[in-house]
């Protein structure tokens, strides 16, 4: 039977996702007897040529050329799907989405004009169609082998998409909102990461992005309640995830 064809691209990012996929070790030997890898940039030098069955995309959309390349690569593949906080939400980089960008580029670098950026770090799904996003920072090596194996026998694959409580309820994992009266993002945040902070005795910081209907609102106002100023609470929701913890009470709002 032919092999599909596959791709791996990178954008705006740091090559976390990329390095998930090599640490799959025995499972990467399996994927390469799978899946014919046509694209991978971190494994090899092989240009970027033909059509592919499916890609894997790494990073955000931030300068004007990287949105000119989503836009190809979508036209060159049947399925794409996002794997990282950087490529389904913008990423640390989308911090510049609330600031001014020009402020940033002049006083970083000392000619200013040589640098193309776009005034915000977006996913890949603010400019083509995904077929499917897998979150996290970085992404987990066991939901890429869920969404690889999925996409071989034809069927959606089965990542959850409750809060990270209910595993650390699972677990028998002290709440850390209740026994440290600490600040924990877990209760909007989606699970995936293993719960590996909140196993270690601290808070969750929302590295897997917002579940799906996630109380924001409320969550914050706990937080305000607990004495933390707007500025602390803020602060909490902006790291890999921001773009879209913030946007998505905008748009609950609107």
């Amino acid at each position: 039977m032919k092999r599909p064809s596959i791709g791996i691209f990178k954008f705006a990012s740091c090559d976390g996702c990329q390095l998930s996929i090599v640490d799959l070790e025995d499972e990467l030997l399996k994927l390469v007897e799978l899946f014919k890898v046509d694209y991978f940039r971190e494994a090899s030098d092989r240009p970027f040529t033909g059509h592919f069955d499916l890609v894997l995309s790494e990073g955000s959309i931030s300068t004007p050329e990287q949105k000119e390349r989503i836009i190809e690569t979508r036209e060159r593949t049947r399925y794409l799907i996002t794997i990282g906080a950087c490529a389904t939400s913008g990423g640390l980089q989308a911090l510049r989405n609330w600031a001014v960008l020009d402020d940033f580029r002049n006083y970083v670098y000392p000619e200013p004009e040589l640098i193309e950026s776009l005034a915000s770090s977006t996913p890949a799904s603010d400019h083509v169609y995904v077929d499917y996003e897998v979150w996290g920072c970085p992404v987990n090596s066991k939901s890429l082998s869920e969404v690889l194996a999925s996409f071989l026998i034809g069927k959606r694959p089965g990542l959850p998409q409750y809060s990270l409580c209910m595993d650390c309820k699972r677990e028998g994992i002290p709440c850390i909102l209740v026994s440290k009266n600490a600040p924990c993002l877990g209760p909007v945040t989606r699970t995936g990461c293993g719960v590996l902070c909140p196993s270690m005795g601290r808070a969750c910081y929302g590295c897997f992005g917002p579940r799906e209907g996630a109380n924001i609102d409320s969550l914050l106002h706990h937080f305000q309640e607990k004495g933390l100023s707007h500025k602390e609470y803020m602060h909490l929701l902006d790291k890999m995830n921001t773009y879209a913890f913030r946007r998505s009470e905008i748009e609950k709002k609107d």
